[in-house]
């Protein structure tokens, strides 16, 4: 009389339950660090933002980038680095001098990274629309015919393209941890 079929099967798994178990048991296993070999940045990030406020989050992604390609183990240096960034959205405000004060902090963070390197680029196009011209802007930032063919003339040199995601986050992370 032939077993039925569920039975080998409950048989076959019962050894083999047996024979891992026999084996012993592995600790449970833990993530490991990985330090991929990244070569020095050629990034150009695209900023358009649906509110000038949200600016401070798109630099954090700049900052993403650097920092961790000038720590350890990379230690490239700011000149190792060559990065981008083209503003023509809502966030174009964010530069202008006369909104300085309002914008100060992501002023002053902007102004830093440009000392490390950074370019700032806002479309042209986008600065008539606001009414603004060359000289209402930071010295730190060079304004170019218009983004979008800045986009382009910058993926055709390699450079890689980065837009922020800026999200409004409404869960923190102790309550999905």
């Amino acid at each position: 009389m032939k077993p039925p079929m569920k039975t080998l099967l409950a048989v076959l798994a019962s050894l083999w339950l047996s024979l891992f178990l026999s084996l012993g048991t592995p600790a449970l296993a833990a993530g490991k660090l990985v330090a991929t070999p990244y070569a020095p940045a050629k990034v150009m990030f695209e900023f358009y933002l649906d509110d000038p406020q949200k600016i401070g989050s798109a630099l954090f992604w700049v900052r993403s980038l650097m920092n961790p390609l000038m720590d350890a183990p990379y230690n490239y240096s700011p000149e190792d680095l060559s990065i981008v960034v083209v503003i023509h959205g809502t966030e174009i405000v964010t530069v202008a001098k006369k909104n300085e004060e309002k914008y100060q902090d992501a002023v002053d963070r902007m102004r830093y990274y440009a000392g490390f390197g950074v370019t700032f680029k806002v479309c042209g196009q986008a600065a008539v629309d606001y009414g603004y011209r060359v000289e209402d802007f930071q010295d730190f930032i060079e304004v170019v015919p218009n983004a979008i063919t800045e986009l382009a003339h910058w993926q055709q040199q390699g450079y890689a393209l980065i837009i922020p995601q800026i999200v409004s986050k409404t869960i923190d992370i102790e309550s999905i941890r």
